[in-house]
């Protein structure tokens, strides 16, 4: 991956499905795996499979002789070659919305899962690192935070988290699928409890028509829990797209995005922060945290601020510790403080080589000498 930038552009194409029928074989080599997705998917199998088995996990079933059935895989496109096995106790849920097919089902180690489109979301056992990091990583790193937007986030969780702070008077949510919401307020209600806050205002619809009726200048922080950058949530990594949130937000204001696995797919990573230091003119930064039932146990998440009032990311200027009743609020914290949230920013050597943008970044120990 040293030629990262060429292959980012080559990537969004292949991802946006507009380059397949162009592609020579010469091209093919170089194009990653994960993104040629259209052609590794069976939609009807898929649906007759998840009840026990979700795309690029697997379980083992029962068969009625009470004889484990035959092991069965399906690859992601997203993650070629890979399998997670989760063994699945009772299928909960299952129903397809408008927009994707939602699955909910208890699993022996990891409590009630959450899987929309065959690709796990949320488990009940380790939710809390990613809705506690995309949130306390903006909301903490800006003195007095008063108005803040979620971009997907049916589940609740990151509501939950938000609501922590007391300094913030409005929290705008825009959810695309209300059926996401209603599942979670019936199977997650430890989540889904952040939409009981009366700060919270609902908004049902496309975040991109939403972004593009809000007054400029209008949030101190945007948080973008999105799908994986496939299908209709491709635009969601798109300039045009963070165009339309750095135009939402105050100068010096801040946007956390899910940005992914570093393992897995540091061309898409290269992509966000190109586009990111090409929009947002104050500092770009990407961050982690293990989640152990995401593929590769790892997820990022790009951090920006607009020009404006500087922001230091890898030093909480409003650490979660200082916030009154935060540590707490509705139940403890289970995974973020301010020691998480500077090592967070600590990337390791392969990162830096292939994602050419994250070079020159500096690290929190330099950050310290340099203050």
């Amino acid at each position: 991956m040293e030629d990262g930038a060429g292959k980012g552009l080559e990537c969004q194409k292949i991802m946006d499905g507009k380059a397949n029928d162009n592609v020579n074989d010469s091209d093919k080599a170089i194009i990653p795996s994960c993104c040629l997705k259209a052609r590794a998917s069976n939609t009807e199998l898929e649906a007759k499979c998840h009840a026990t088995v979700v795309s690029g996990w697997f379980s083992e079933p029962e068969s009625c002789s009470g004889k484990a059935s035959k092991r069965v895989y399906f690859n992601n496109p997203m993650w070629p070659g890979e399998a997670h096995s989760m063994k699945v106790e009772k299928i909960l849920y299952k129903d397809k919305s408008e927009y994707q097919e939602i699955l909910v089902f208890e699993s022996s180690t990891y409590g009630k899962v959450l899987v929309l489109d065959g690709i796990v979301q949320l488990t009940e056992k380790d939710e809390c690192v990613y809705q506690e990091m995309i949130t306390h990583l903006p909301l903490c790193s800006i003195q007095s935070p008063k108005t803040v937007l979620v971009v997907g986030g049916g589940d609740g969780g990151v509501l939950r988290e938000i609501s922590r702070h007391n300094t913030v008077e409005r929290i705008d949510i825009c959810e695309i699928d209300k059926m996401v919401i209603d599942v979670s307020k019936k199977f997650f209600p430890e989540l889904a409890i952040g939409f009981e806050d009366p700060r919270v205002q609902l908004h049902i619809g496309d975040a991109v028509e939403f972004l593009r009726n809000v007054p400029e200048g209008k949030y101190d922080a945007i948080i973008v829990d999105s799908s994986d950058p496939v299908g209709p949530a491709q635009e969601l990594v798109e300039k045009p797209f963070f165009e339309t949130i750095a135009r939402a937000l105050r100068p010096g204001g801040v946007l956390c995005n899910m940005a992914e696995s570093m393992w897995l797919h540091t061309h898409l990573i290269q992509d966000m922060i190109s586009i990111c230091r090409e929009t947002f003119k104050g500092s770009v930064h990407y961050a982690w945290a293990n989640v152990p039932t995401y593929p590769s146990g790892v997820i990022g998440f790009v951090i920006c601020s607009t020009e404006g009032p500087p922001v230091d990311f890898m030093h909480p200027i409003n650490p979660i510790e200082k916030v009154e009743g935060a540590f707490k609020y509705r139940r403890e914290l289970k995974f973020y403080n301010s020691e998480i949230h500077t090592a967070a920013f600590a990337l390791p050597s392969f990162v830096k080589r292939e994602v050419m943008l994250l070079r020159d970044s500096p690290t929190p120990a330099q950050q310290i000498c340099v203050s």
